[in-house]
């Protein structure tokens, strides 16, 4: 079948389950109920698309797609829009944002896209009266993800370390003011220097052309693979991690890393 009818399908299928016959449980949904469902959509096809696996992959796009379509028939339900103009309000965006495709424009390289780009989305949010340079990130965002973006509006118009190094420093900087309030324990002031030094690494992650986001899933894979090799080393001694001393987990997982590294 074309796209055009499997989306019909899709979009009638949803019709369906939100019918007053339909699903009971897709009924009593609504935008907030559903908003953490399209999240993790989200982050499920970033994660096939990491492990390289494509059919898993065309199943979480799908998943993802219809996340799209139940919230647009909500919107329907209550006469605000339907999916149509979901399709419409982005493909007008893709035109707008891109004339040197569309319209008349010069070619442009892809620097000089991001950089038309960027120009096009903050006359975007000062149409809708979002003032500032840093106006229209979303508050939702992953919170590294919020720094990396709110420091790269940032760097845009000047307000930025001049490179890496400097950023290493200001996290030595953080990291001494958190020691410093470790023997008090107030809970809100470590927060507040947690937060301080795990916002400074999004800068140094950003300066280094790379995603905090990104860095943290691979260390966080890496902690699971390592641990689990704790584990395994443990159960061949038919015992586990509450009954092994530290030290011994230790010399686990420096043999674990060794052998990741071929050491």
């Amino acid at each position: 079948m074309s796209a055009a009818a499997e989306l019909d399908r899709l979009l009638a299928i949803m019709a369906r389950l939100r019918a007053p016959d339909g699903c009971a449980w897709d009924r009593e949904q609504d935008f907030q109920s559903i908003a953490p469902y399209t999240v993790e959509e989200g982050y499920e096809v970033a994660e096939a698309i990491g492990r390289g696996d494509r059919a898993a992959l065309k199943d979480e796009l799908g998943d993802l797609l219809f996340q799209v379509v139940y919230h647009a028939q909500m919107a329907e339900e209550e006469g605000r829009f339907a999916f149509a103009d979901v399709a419409k309000s982005i493909s007008d965006k893709m035109i707008r944002r891109h004339p040197h495709v569309f319209g008349e424009a010069a070619a442009r390289d892809a620097a000089a896209q991001t950089e038309a780009w960027e120009v096009q989305k903050a006359a975007e949010r000062a149409a809708r009266a979002e003032t500032g340079t840093l106006a229209g990130v979303a508050v939702n965002l992953p919170s590294l993800t919020r720094a990396l973006k709110l420091t790269r509006r940032a760097a845009r118009v000047g307000f930025d370390w001049p490179e890496p190094g400097a950023v290493l420093d200001k996290l030595e900087e953080e990291a001494g003011e958190l020691r410093a309030e470790l023997p008090g324990a107030d809970p809100a002031r470590l927060a507040d220097e947690v937060g301080d030094l795990l916002f400074v690494l999004a800068n140094l992650a950003r300066k280094l052309d790379l995603d905090p986001e990104t860095c943290l899933r691979g260390a966080n894979a890496k902690f699971e693979r390592r641990f689990g090799a704790v584990e395994a080393g443990l159960a061949k001694e038919g015992r586990g991690p509450a009954d092994a001393s530290l030290e011994e987990m230790e010399a686990l997982w420096a043999a674990a890393k060794r052998a990741e590294r071929g050491g």
